[in-house]
């Protein structure tokens, strides 16, 4: 009897053993242990290649602490700074620009490091007033638009003959014409809440910080109107010499706003 049970207690414990080996048999192995750092390069080409960013990834992370020191490691960390852009995780790949900035500040691809900064915060913002209908105008961040500014003004002011400049410099020109728009969208939401005096400062903060951009007639504009609301009259009337002389076909004078719109200040 006591043979019995000690032969099924050996049996049970066979079986238990038998599935802890066959548990640690199958524990994932890393099809890349064997690879040269050219061949792990290429696997992660081809990932990106096929827009398989989340596995090209760590492919990259990998080719990076095995080609350590060379320049191929840093290719590596520029081509997952991209990967991660292109997942959507701007934040990762932002934390991967500035590390590799900061630790190869003479690298040939600086240009293009800092140019890609610009784009992942560029993008991070992308269509910078889209939602301004289905949100309070004066709680929109603006700073990824500004940060991205600083990083296509670095570049061009750092590496004017970089092949990169002349997109950075178009870019630019896009981001202060959204910034100054911007400024006009919060003059318009407060005036047409009745805060007269907030919607002019916000006008005249646009017409001081950007130059010849669109929504400086705009601003003008609003700038007329709030002073003529406040029964400021002085102002009011030199905010309309300055609009008169630099916009002398002024649909905004000329018909209250935007020609086949209606008139933004009317709120009924």
């Amino acid at each position: 009897m006591l043979r019995a049970k000690l032969s099924v207690v050996c049996a049970a414990m066979l079986t238990t053993m038998a599935t802890l080996l066959a548990g640690c048999s199958s524990a994932p192995v890393d099809k890349t242990a064997g690879m040269s750092p050219n061949r792990l390069y290429a696997e992660a080409k081809d990932e990106m290649g096929a827009s398989q960013w989340d596995k090209a990834v760590p492919l990259l992370e990998k080719l990076e602490a095995r080609a350590a020191g060379t320049p191929l490691a840093q290719q590596a960390q520029l081509d997952k700074a991209y990967a991660q852009f292109k997942a959507g995780e701007q934040a990762q790949s932002l934390a991967t620009l500035e590390r590799f900035i900061k630790l190869h500040p003479a690298s040939p691809a600086l240009d293009y490091a800092i140019y890609l900064r610009g784009i992942v915060n560029f993008n991070d913002d992308l269509g910078l007033l889209s939602s301004i209908t289905r949100q309070d105008l004066a709680e929109r961040d603006q700073k990824a638009a500004k940060e991205s500014f600083e990083s296509f003004k670095e570049l061009t002011t750092r590496f004017p003959e970089s092949k990169y400049a002349p997109d950075a410099q178009q870019r630019m020109n896009y981001i202060v014409g959204s910034l100054a728009q911007y400024e006009v969208h919060v003059a318009k939401y407060y005036y047409k809440r009745g805060a007269y005096l907030a919607a002019a400062n916000r006008a005249q903060q646009c017409i001081t910080d950007y130059r010849d951009v669109p929504a400086i007639e705009e601003a003008l504009f609003i700038l007329y109107k709030s002073y003529d609301a406040l029964g400021m009259e002085q102002l009011r009337d030199d905010a309309k010499r300055v609009l008169e002389k630099n916009f002398p076909q002024s649909d905004f004078l000329l018909k209250g706003g935007k020609a086949n719109s209606d008139p933004w200040w009317k709120i009924w």
